[in-house]
C-alpha cells in the first residue's frame, strides 16, 4: 500500500501556523515593536499602542454575543479570553480616568477594526481568523511585552498597566492553547473555506503590522 495514500492530512492549526509564519515574524520584528521591547520608546508610546488595542478588542469582543451560537465561530467565544475590561483598567492607569477623552483610532486601526466587524457580520470563518491571530499571540508573545513593560516602567508584576497580558482565568496557558488548536482542527469548514481562513489570517497580520507602522511614524527615534 502506498504510504502517502494513508498519511494523515496536516492539521488545520498547523497549516495556519506555517502559512502565516512570515507575517508573524514581520509583526514581531517591526520597528515599533523592536524599539518598544528594546526600551527605546517611552511609556507614552506604550500607552498609545494600548489605546489602539482597545479599539481592536472592542470590535472582536463586541461581536461575541451574536456569534456565540454560530457553528463555526461559536466554539471560540470563550469568556476567559476577554481583554476589553483589562485594557480599560490599563488605560486608566496609563492615561488617567478621562482616557476616553479625545481618543481616536489611527487610520490603520480604523481599517483593521472595520474588517473585523465586517467578518463578524458576514463571515464567521473570517472572524475566526482574526480571533486566532490576536488571542494566540497574546497568550504567547504578549508575555514578552508584559515582562518588558514591568522592567522598563516599573509596573507592578501582572498589575495595572499590563493587565491586558494577564489571563487570570487561564491558569495553564499551554493547555489552553492546545485546546484552542484542537478547535481549529475541528472547525466546520471544507478545504476551500479553510484556505479562505488562511488568507484572512494573513490579512489580519498585515492589518496589525500596518498599525505598528503608523505608530512607528508617530514615535520616531532621534538620530
Amino acid at each position: 500500500m502506498d504510504a502517502t495514500a494513508t498519511a494523515r492530512p496536516t492539521p488545520f492549526s498547523t497549516l495556519l501556523r506555517v502559512a502565516t509564519h512570515e507575517q508573524h515574524t514581520q509583526g514581531q520584528t517591526s520597528t515599533f515593536m523592536s524599539d518598544l521591547l528594546g526600551g527605546r520608546h517611552g511609556v507614552d508610546a506604550y500607552a498609545r499602542y494600548t489605546e489602539q488595542l482597545w479599539f481592536v478588542y472592542r470590535a472582536l469582543e463586541g461581536a461575541g454575543e451574536t456569534l456565540r451560537t454560530d457553528p463555526v465561530a461559536g466554539p471560540f467565544i470563550q469568556p476567559e479570553l476577554a481583554r476589553t475590561p483589562e485594557l480599560e483598567r490599563d488605560l486608566v492607569h496609563l492615561c488617567g480616568p478621562d482616557w476616553r477623552t479625545g481618543l481616536e483610532p489611527l487610520p490603520a486601526t480604523t481599517t483593521y477594526v472595520a474588517r473585523i466587524e465586517e467578518c463578524a457580520r458576514t463571515w464567521p470563518g473570517g472572524y475566526v481568523a482574526h480571533h486566532y491571530t490576536r488571542y494566540l499571540g497574546d497568550l504567547s508573545g504578549g508575555q514578552i511585552v508584559r515582562d518588558m513593560a514591568e522592567k522598563t516602567w516599573g509596573f507592578p508584576r501582572k498589575g495595572d498597566g499590563v493587565r491586558f497580558y494577564v489571563f487570570e482565568a487561564i491558569p495553564n496557558p499551554a493547555a489552553f492553547k492546545r485546546g484552542y488548536r484542537e478547535l481549529l482542527d475541528q472547525v466546520a469548514a471544507d478545504d476551500l473555506e479553510k484556505q479562505r481562513i488562511v488568507d484572512e489570517c494573513k490579512r489580519a497580520f498585515d492589518d496589525n503590522v500596518a498599525v505598528l507602522r503608523e505608530l512607528a511614524a508617530r514615535f520616531p527615534l532621534s538620530a
